[in-house]
């Protein structure tokens, strides 16, 4: 006999709440570690995209990003010039804002050299945790910081190497999303997968 546990009946982190879109992403994705290059862009794109704004309001516009190719890997969005940011500046399926969709183009540029001097952004960014995940065990999101010395760290070298929208807070939840932490609560469902 198998007992089969109702959507609604487990429980998640504190942030999740009720959208059918957050849960799936929470449930699937959020926390579990990531290490192919095209994925580790796309979630830097969009974490740099989120500054100012809900991550829910991202998710729902990721397919959009995903179609206007801004996100589908560093590659074609190094190649963008300034028509081909006009045109994304017009499309109201992503964030609108002229610094970040310029960002993600630098970005994508910045992204290509570490690729060709680590053979890839997975090498470069796991170093800043040791190549394995953190595993946290906060009992409520009231302790989950918003940044952490090894945030920090990788923000500054970002920083350095020509990233932008790329400050320690856009760090740590890109760390978060990615798997490079898990920081799901002790009383979520997904605290014990991820680890």
């Amino acid at each position: 006999m198998y007992l089969v546990m109702r959507d609604e009946c487990l429980l998640r982190c504190a942030w999740v709440g009720s959208d059918p879109l957050y849960r799936a992403y929470h449930d699937r994705e959020w926390g579990v570690p990531v290490h192919d290059d095209r994925l580790l862009f796309e979630f830097l794109t969009l974490e740099g995209a989120q500054a100012g704004l809900s991550w829910i309001t991202i998710l729902r516009k990721r397919g959009s990003y995903r179609a206007a190719c801004a996100v589908l890997g560093p590659e074609p969005a190094a190649t963008f010039d300034g028509a081909k940011v006009v045109e994304l500046l017009a499309n109201p399926g992503i964030v609108r804002n002229r610094l970040k969709v310029e960002s993600a183009v630098n970005n994508a540029r910045s992204f290509l050299k570490i690729q060709e001097e680590f053979v890839s952004f997975d090498a470069y960014q796991w170093r800043f945790v040791d190549g394995g995940p953190i595993r946290n065990a906060w009992r409520s999101i009231k302790e989950v910081p918003c940044s952490t010395p090894a945030s920090d760290a990788m923000s500054r070298d970002l920083k350095r190497r020509g990233f932008r929208f790329v400050g320690s807070t856009i760090c740590y939840a890109h760390m978060q999303a990615v798997g490079m932490v898990n920081d799901h609560t002790v009383d979520c469902f997904r605290w014990r997968e991820v680890s």
